[in-house]
């Protein structure tokens, strides 16, 4: 279907952000000569004048993202349309130009003595910056001269070659075989591989299961390069800025101390045996003498999708998270009505799901919807994220309003976790309740274990990397072929190929970055049991974590919503709920 095919009221309006393409270019235009930034250049010593360029580069900002979010979202509704990538590279290079422009003022301010940053987050012109002045006498000691961070700002692009490279190989270069699929020939790809992995077919899973790492082994020399390269890159910067480690480096940008990180990891170790128990369940209910790493992700439970129509799946949402009270139920409706979601699936739309925003406009989603559970819960998910957006910008100033990465995806798993036992609660069908605890148990086994088994990975082979051991295959593989057994257990046959898996994941090149889908969920799961039991209260204090921003660090500000991540018992509750899941499963049984 193509996109001009799709009904109006399916479509996000893009029209909020700018009338028209003639509206975007001329707001780009004027963008292009930069505001005379180096005019605060060596005079970023009194609070005034701080706060006046700060003042300065926050009207800048705030119009670069809003051509940068009209853009990218142009480009993704038909990526076939050559003008709006035009557009996206030309923001991208004025994002460059804005970077080089300011990249003054950072090194000058942390130059100041350690009283002089302290007196300007007090100062009433610099509220809005005390949270990031406070940051910035955290960071002093890593800080260089304004020489060096100008030497370090040139790195960037050549540092990025690992990832790009990695990049390449997995999208282009990578040669995978043909196989046959609904009695046709076809080349094999990522997404073919995703859909076969969970079709009913066992034969055909085995088969791509084995041709699809196959083309990973050919290469396993230049990707374990590339890897190490990557590393290496880390370990550059960890030694030029003098932190302790890469892990340490890493936390330190997300203002997150070590024990969250090493929580994590214990309470998951702890956890294993529940997990063991799961792939016991699991063998079983297949009927399995044994079960293979692409058994694990067909569901335990057929026929039992929620076949809805979008606008029934929106219905549904909304009756699932009105424990969250009417205002947000109300919000979830404008976002339906006010067409902030582009539904369909069209020729040359960008895959997957997203939610988007900026400072000044009100967030949009871009859905592929195709009435399975899965997108139903997308929904959810995706708004979680805007409603986040929506709260953080609607009370915090500009300079306080864009929240941590790290707890980016808190609110949208909460709203997953409050639909599903919405489902759980209402649901009388047996083989439904079973379809969903399998759902419940999969979202924590592929968010929660997997993502801290990667998370285990990255911080060993950094580890290994810091004591002066080179990175190969066999190490490498070798460490992720270990922490595969220690995670998943005896019931499973660990197949040689999956050893190679830490080859093909994307996530390892953005470093120390996907344990934050597994404290997520923790947290998540901690904030949802407290809106369920508890009521209006937590509900209060969960706004107030939605309306938090960056106004203060983001494992305080889950604390004041009801999941303290430094505490080890927050992570075990998440395991109890795992449990509980699957006794229920088996009672059923």
């Amino acid at each position: 279907m193509e996109r001009k095919e799709v009904e109006t009221k399916y479509r996000w309006k893009m029209e909020d952000v700018f009338e028209s393409d003639e509206a975007w270019e001329q707001a780009f235009s004027a963008l292009e000569t930069l505001p005379d930034f180096a005019a605060y250049r060596g005079k970023l010593t009194s609070a005034e004048n701080v706060a006046a360029y700060f003042a300065l580069t926050e009207d800048y900002e705030k119009k670069l993202m809003r051509v940068y979010l009209y853009a990218h979202s142009r480009n993704d509704e038909d990526v076939r349309v050559t003008k709006y990538s035009a557009y996206v590279a030309k923001v991208m290079s004025l994002f460059t130009k804005y970077g080089a422009a300011t990249s003054f003022a950072e090194p000058e301010l942390t130059a100041l003595p350690e009283e002089t940053l302290k007196a300007f987050a007090a100062h009433p012109c610099l509220k809005d910056y005390d949270y990031y002045l406070s940051r910035m006498i955290a960071r002093k000691k890593h800080v260089l001269s304004e020489k060096e961070e100008l030497i370090l700002a040139q790195t960037a692009e050549p540092m990025s070659v690992s990832s790009d490279v990695f990049g390449m190989l997995d999208d282009a270069e990578l040669n995978l075989p043909y196989i046959m699929y609904e009695g046709k020939r076809v080349k094999l790809s990522h997404g073919l591989y995703s859909v076969i992995l969970s079709g009913k077919d066992r034969a055909a899973r085995a088969n791509v299961f084995k041709k699809y790492y196959s083309a990973y082994e050919k290469i396993i020399n230049t990707l374990a390069t590339t890897y190490f390269g990557n590393v290496k890159k880390d370990i550059f910067y960890k030694n030029v800025r003098g932190y302790g480690s890469c892990l340490e480096m890493a936390l330190s940008e997300e203002d997150v101390t070590r024990d969250v990180y090493d929580n994590l990891i214990a309470a998951v170790e702890a956890g294993a045996p529940v997990m063991h128990r799961y792939m016991e369940v699991r063998k079983k209910t297949l009927g399995y003498d044994k079960m293979h790493m692409y058994d694990l992700y067909i569901p335990l439970v057929e026929d039992a999708e929620l076949r809805l129509s979008y606008e029934d799946a929106y219905e549904l949402v909304l009756k699932g998270l009105s424990p969250l009270g009417e205002d947000y139920v109300a919000l979830l409706k404008k976002g339906r009505d006010e067409r902030w979601i582009d539904v369909c699936e069209t020729e040359g739309k960008c895959g997957g799901a997203y939610s988007i925003g900026v400072y000044g406009v009100h967030p949009f989603v871009l859905l592929n919807y195709q009435q399975t559970t899965h997108d139903v819960f997308t929904i959810a998910h995706e708004m979680g994220h805007s409603l986040h957006s929506w709260f953080s910008n609607s009370s915090q100033p500009y300079a306080k309003a864009d929240y941590k990465i790290f707890v980016a995806e808190v609110a949208s798993t909460v709203n997953e976790v409050l639909l599903l036992k919405y489902l759980l609660k209402t649901s009388e069908d047996r083989k439904l309740r079973k379809y969903l605890l399998n759902y419940f148990m999969d979202m924590i086994r592929t968010t929660l274990f997997r993502q801290t088994q990667f998370a285990e990975f990255e911080q060993q082979a950094h580890a290994m990397a810091e004591r002066g051991e080179p990175l190969n295959k066999d190490n490498l593989s070798a460490l992720y072929y270990s922490l595969n057994k220690k995670y998943y257990g005896k019931a499973l046959t660990h197949d040689r190929q999956i050893a190679i898996e830490w080859a093909r994941i994307p996530h390892f090149y953005r470093s120390f970055y996907v344990y934050k889908y597994a404290t997520g969920i923790t947290a998540a799961i901690a904030i949802a049991d407290r809106i369920l039991t508890e009521g209006a209260p937590a509900v209060e204090r969960y706004f107030n974590f939605l309306k938090g921003g960056c106004s203060t660090d983001p494992v305080t500000l889950l604390k004041g919503a009801g999941a303290d991540l430094t505490q080890k018992e927050t992570f075990a509750a998440a395991m109890k709920e795992f449990s509980d899941a699957l006794e229920e499963f088996e009672s059923l049984a």
